[in-house]
């Protein structure tokens, strides 16, 4: 596929997003469908894609369609913020997306260039999220959001029971993976090369490294943790928090559970490759466990801290949505903590930058549980070189 041809795909992926469908869906459909278009233009589709989705207010303010752009005055956008002549691109010719219609390209020559754009706009900020995020980022908001306009790193967790990091860069260089450490956690490798080489790596399937973003392996590395101790990830989604804290103490006691087990399907072949002992439960098998050491509650949240990696997540949230996941929360802080032994730790995640979804949650669950203090909390910026993420450490009197 020319560059031309991969525009004009992928702005048709991005109109079949705006009407309803989830963007991977899409771009999997897309792929399916179009038996010419090789792994790198896949690639580069999906690429384009993503960017459009992390800078659709700016992208669509300047191609000249605001708030309800199309797939093709996005790309214009895009073009736009490239310094590249959208005439050169929307050609009509072979594969290329077709000329600009008269109204595109009246709208196109009106629209502002990037120093003429609103605040909110240039930071492809959410309007009605403006005033939560400026209070819960502080001097840090238009840096956070710039951050988040780019791709997000590709992680790595070592798995330091088995390897040191110096080891695990050695065997994913002979893998033709280039990497290098990272400093939010001890065990954060960053892929610097041939990403996408990974999950068909000998270092990956021997169990050696896993994917999993440098904030989320901050944290698991700051919770209490012996051995011996029984714990429970209570929203273990794919376990790569369990399986994090396998590696950092084999000789705790672990448990896994999801309100949605089918989550963890893959987690029983990813513990083997691990080396880890993990017993799954169902929500009746965790509850008849209890009491445990630790419970890990990574919740259902906004996500608007890992906006760089699922953009989409941006413009999919809404107030009522909001509302609904702050209640979810905290139903799941009042049912883990009955699971907690006397003296035990509940660790309360989020991926979210929101005071809503994280200090005050807590606020409102100590003012409902006076048996419980709060040990610490911590908040881990994007500008760290991971996802936003938050952690309360509450403990049980």
């Amino acid at each position: 596929m020319t560059p031309a041809a991969r525009i004009a795909a992928a702005a048709e992926c991005l109109d079949r997003i705006a009407a309803g469908a989830a963007a991977e869906q899409v771009l999997t459909t897309w792929g399916r469908a179009s038996r010419y278009a090789g792994s790198g233009d896949r690639a580069a589709v999906r690429d384009l894609v993503y960017q459009a989705l992390r800078c659709r207010r700016s992208y669509g303010a300047r191609g000249g369609g605001g708030e309800v752009a199309t797939g093709r005055q996005l790309m214009l956008g895009l073009l736009r913020a490239r310094g590249e002549v959208p005439g050169d691109v929307f050609t009509g010719a072979g594969h290329a997306p077709a000329p600009l219609s008269p109204a595109e390209a009246e709208a196109y020559a009106a629209a502002p260039d990037a120093g003429s754009l609103p605040e909110t706009v240039a930071l492809d900020c959410p309007g009605w999220l403006e005033q939560p995020l400026r209070e819960a980022m502080g001097a840090d908001f238009a840096g956070i959001l710039a951050k988040m306009q780019t791709r997000a790193p590709v992680h790595l967790r070592v798995n330091l029971a088995r390897a040191t990091r110096n080891e695990a860069m050695a065997a994913l260089a002979a893998d033709g993976i280039a990497a290098r450490p990272h400093d939010l956690a001890k065990s954060t490798l960053e892929a610097i090369e041939n990403a996408g080489k990974i999950r068909a790596s000998k270092t990956y399937a021997s169990g050696l490294v896993e994917l999993q973003d440098a904030a989320s392996q901050a944290v698991c590395e700051a919770l209490p943790l012996k051995p011996g101790d029984r714990v429970l990830d209570y929203c273990a989604g794919g376990g790569g928090k369990t399986l994090a804290l396998a590696a950092r103490v084999p000789g705790a006691r672990y448990t896994a559970h999801d309100a949605l087990p089918q989550r963890m399907s893959d987690l029983p072949a990813r513990a083997a490759r691990a080396g880890a002992e993990v017993r799954l439960a169902d929500t009746s098998e965790a509850e008849g466990g209890a009491p445990y050491d630790l419970v890990v509650a990574d919740v259902p949240c906004s996500g608007s801290g890992t906006w760089a990696r699922d953009p989409e997540a941006k413009w999919r949230l809404t107030p009522e949505r909001l509302a609904a996941l702050q209640a979810t929360q905290a139903e799941i802080l009042n049912n883990a903590a009955i699971l907690v032994a006397k003296g035990g730790h509940l660790a309360y995640l989020t991926c979210s930058l929101l005071r809503a979804e994280n200090e005050d949650a807590i606020a409102a669950f100590l003012e409902a549980h006076p048996a419980w203090r709060l040990a610490s909390d911590r908040r881990i910026s994007p500008l760290a070189g991971g996802d936003g993420f938050y952690m309360a450490l509450l403990t049980r009197g």
